[in-house]
């Protein structure tokens, strides 16, 4: 069934018009848009060497266009202009944005490779939106496996491919040109990582106990105020606690695959061969 956007009427002798809809429909879609903005403004200020402020604007720009798809899901306001949308903004705030702004700060130091890097990375988070919307529509796939992405999704891509900017920012060392071939290198690992099939616990079906609510919207609390108090430092020690769990996301992976094909049902005779 078409969404609202695809309701379309003539209109004198120009294009089709699109119907009057609900306000409640537009929200998601001016999340999408308000999320581009940000990413293209922290793309400006970088170049204006307002680089915290850019980096600001970039994250802002990521956490916008990660609840849009949850919030236009939660109103019951999905369209297909609406999965447009989201896609075109996805590549411009978690590939082009943060590269951009990673390259003018530091990259840029390194000359020719410092560049490719940054391409390598934004064309990574191109293919891997690519890939997770392919996945998205299979409807073939076991249901356990929708509990997990297969390469490091793009909205954590992002953050994490910044971790020299914020490593920079708390003064653990300073912008040379050393400190660019080594972003280079680690943004061009970021990029594979994006691209690669390793399975990370998405935690989507995630089922929290009556009795830790509490604490655990307690921990929320705490660590948002670290994250205002001491964004830097708590955005670096969040990315290289992300990249430690990576091993244990795979390993649960494993073992979850092992389970459910002792599940299945042996094959009948005549079919193997």
């Amino acid at each position: 069934m078409a969404g609202p956007f695809q309701r379309f009427e003539p209109h004198g002798h120009g294009g089709p018009r699109i119907r009057e809809i609900p306000l409640r429909l537009v929200l998601p879609n001016l999340i999408t848009v308000l999320a581009i903005c940000a990413g293209l403004s922290g793309i400006r200020l970088a170049f204006e060497n307002r680089f915290e402020t850019a980096v600001v604007m970039v994250l802002i720009a990521a956490f916008l266009d990660g609840i849009d798809g949850r919030l236009a899901r939660m109103l019951k306001a999905t369209s297909k202009f609406g999965a447009q949308m989201d896609s075109l903004a996805d590549i411009v705030n978690f590939g082009v944005a943060p590269a951009l702004v990673l390259y003018a700060y530091l990259l840029d130091r390194a000359g020719s490779p410092g560049w490719i890097a940054a391409l390598l990375f934004a064309i990574a988070c191109g293919l891997r939106l690519a890939r997770f919307n392919v996945l998205d529509e299979d409807k073939t796939r076991p249901a356990w496996q929708g509990e997990y992405f297969v390469g490091v999704p793009a909205p954590a891509g992002a953050v994490i491919v910044l971790l020299p900017v914020y490593l920079i920012f708390i003064g653990a060392f300073e912008p040379s040109r050393t400190a660019a071939f080594i972003g280079s290198g680690f943004t061009i690992l970021v990029a594979f990582l994006l691209v690669s099939r390793l399975p990370v616990w998405s935690g989507k079906r995630l089922r929290v106990p009556g009795d830790t609510v509490m604490p655990m919207i307690l921990g929320v609390v705490f660590f948002a105020l670290l994250l205002f108090t001491y964004p830097w430092e708590t955005l670096s020690v969040g990315v290289f606690a992300y990249l430690l769990f990576l091993p244990f996301s795979v390993r649960a992976y494993s073992r979850r695959s092992t389970l459910e094909a002792a599940k299945e049902p042996p094959p009948a005779d005549g079919e193997t061969g």
